[in-house]
């Protein structure tokens, strides 16, 4: 009996590796393979896969926001995160996600279909590395506001384009990247987004 899989992964030839990967396995099979975040949860429910492996950024939804809402709709559908990143604080929001594999993509090829037969059977798949380091992660103490304005000023936008883009003043913004440096013991604005990014709070 095949494992039914859903892939998403906007890098098209990333996810054609992938799966020619999983399809080498005898016990694997990919029923749907998507590029776009938002084609996720209509594409699980039309196929309905045993195994969701998704990429977190994708373009439309990122794969953390599709893993809650397919956990939400589908949750016969199991869900492996596949990442570039191994940051504790990525794993924590994948774990709030209800995902239960997290895998970084420069792990041996082996390791996936392990991993998605795992995660299929109804067991976890992370390594106990970065789980270990996800437990002493601290939580995120930004607020949704201020990680959007964070999210403004790691894109380049200057207090002026924050402030038009998120229907603002600019003493406002001021304001929320002052508390956000607070917050984060940041020496700038700049090294808030380091920080952010490196505890996995920006996606």
């Amino acid at each position: 009996m095949h494992t039914r899989i859903l892939l998403a992964e906007d890098v098209h030839m990333v996810r054609g590796a992938l799966a020619a990967l999983m399809e080498m396995e005898a016990d694997l099979l990919v029923v749907a393979s998507v590029g776009r975040g938002t084609d996720i949860v209509p594409t699980a429910l039309e196929t309905r896969p045993d195994v969701a492996v998704l990429d977190i950024d994708l373009p439309g939804t990122d794969g953390l926001t599709a893993a809650t809402e397919l956990h939400q709709k589908l949750p016969s559908c199991r869900t492996l995160i596949l990442t570039s990143f191994g940051r504790p604080g990525l794993l924590r929001r994948a774990l709030a996600a209800h995902a239960q594999g997290f895998l970084l993509k420069d792990a041996p090829p082996a390791q996936l279909a392990k991993s998605v037969r795992a995660v299929a059977a109804g067991r976890t798949a992370i390594d106990p590395e970065l789980l270990l380091g996800a437990w002493d992660c601290l939580e995120n103490p930004l607020s949704i506001r201020e990680t959007e304005v964070l999210r403004q000023v790691a894109g380049g936008a200057d207090v002026g384009e924050i402030a038009d883009n998120l229907c603002l003043s600019g003493g406002t913004v001021r304001n929320y990247l002052t508390s956000v440096v607070s917050k984060l013991s940041a020496r700038s604005r700049i090294d808030a987004v380091r920080i952010a990014y490196e505890q996995g709070w920006l996606p």
